[in-house]
This record gives structure tokens, C-alpha cells and sequence, in this order.
């Protein structure tokens, strides 16, 4: 992700989220670009649980596009979350494209 800031040519900063109760997002990507959440898991699946942080962020920053990368090979949508195959999610990772395109 650090990678991908400092080549995109836009000014993004990276943080993680978590709350006092222990909930976490890996990756919080936010600047006039776009604003991102990204949890990471290596699982070959995608749950309801896996995404239960990324709806809390959704819940507390609404504007935000909340995703998942996991080590499965479908993109699909749990719980309004989109889950993106990692593979697919790097292959595709560019400078100056939003991350998850």
C-alpha cells in the first residue's frame, strides 16, 4: 500500500483503524482521491465475520468504500462489502487507479 501512495501521483495517507473494544481495519487509504478501508485475511473464503470491522468503519464513515481481499478466487459481495480474490486485488493494483478496480 505504501508502494502504491508514493507512485499513484495523489496524496493519500495510510493509517489502520481500531476501536477501543479491539475492532480493526488493516488499511484506512483516505485523500482527495478516494477513501478506502481494506481488511485483509488469509482465508480461502469470505465470511460475515471477516467483514464485521469494515461495516463498523462503514457505519462511523459512511463515505468510505469499504473492502475485502482474501485468498479465494470469486469477487462477490457479503453484507454490502465487496470481497476481491487477492490475486485479482495486486495484479490490479496501479498508481493512479483506485485500489479494488
Amino acid at each position: 500500500m505504501r508502494a502504491w501512495i508514493a507512485y499513484s501521483g495523489d496524496r493519500f495517507e495510510l493509517a489502520f483503524w481500531r476501536t477501543r473494544s479491539g475492532v480493526e481495519v488493516d488499511f484506512v487509504v483516505y485523500g482527495e482521491g478516494g477513501f478506502w478501508a481494506i481488511e485483509v485475511k488469509n482465508s480461502a473464503s469470505a465470511r460475515r465475520e471477516d467483514v464485521r470491522a469494515l461495516r463498523s468503519f462503514r457505519d462511523d464513515y459512511p463515505e468510505c468504500e469499504p473492502f475485502l481481499v482474501y485468498r479465494g478466487r470469486d469477487r462477490l459481495v457479503v453484507d454490502g462489502v465487496l470481497c476481491i480474490p487477492a490475486e485479482e486485488f495486486l495484479v490490479n493494483l496501479r498508481p493512479g487507479c483506485a485500489p479494488g478496480e
